[in-house]
């Protein structure tokens, strides 16, 4: 056998050609070729995209309210916890839901479901703001005024030529300048002569 590099590279051409035709040979069933088509189409890759932004989105709604929000509600409230208001439904009467649940109690968390309705209005609340603010921000600067555009070359020339002619006899000027006026309030411009 010839240790060539141009015959390994033909075999390796080849095997990769054959591999190919072999491949196409295989039946697959034609939902794979409809699931490959779904999952390559750009708004299935947004939302995915979206998905993993707002995971990251939510840790830090989550560390905002938990870290900064909660601990100056709970200051301004007094340290009020409801986690322990529930009402025992079959077991014994115990002092803690802890100590209810350990013993198997079956129990109503009306306290455990307060405090996750105030903590979804809180973090409710901080989104709105956040999202006020996000959209003065973008209002402000779309707000921006653009600069007019410059006027082009023969815009220029053409000005000067009616400044030219205007100073040399008002009257054609006059007409010139109705003429474009009818001109720019016609629906079909190239119509007029």
């Amino acid at each position: 056998m010839n240790n060539h590099p141009k015959d390994a590279t033909q075999t390796i051409e080849h095997d990769a050609h054959d591999l190919q035709k072999r491949l196409q040979q295989v039946h697959m069933p034609g939902w794979v070729g409809d699931f490959r088509k779904f999952i390559m189409r750009g708004n299935v890759m947004d939302m995915a995209v979206g998905m993993v932004v707002g995971a990251a989105f939510t840790a830090i709604v989550n560390s905002v309210v938990t870290n900064l929000l909660t601990p100056v509600i709970a200051v301004l409230t007094g340290g009020i916890d409801f986690s322990n208001l529930y009402v025992v439904l079959k077991g014994p009467r115990l002092p803690t839901l802890a100590a209810e649940k350990a013993a198997g109690a079956i129990t109503l968390n009306i306290g455990l479901f307060l405090n996750a309705l105030i903590q979804f209005l809180i973090i409710a609340f901080f989104i709105f703001w956040l999202m006020r603010i996000i959209g003065r921000i973008m209002n402000n600067q779309a707000a921006k005024p653009e600069e007019a555009p410059k006027p082009s070359t023969e815009e220029v020339l053409l000005s000067e030529i009616r400044d030219l002619l205007a100073a040399a006899n008002p009257k054609a000027a006059e007409e010139v300048t109705a003429k474009l006026a009818e001109a720019d309030k016609s629906p079909n411009p190239t119509a007029q002569t």
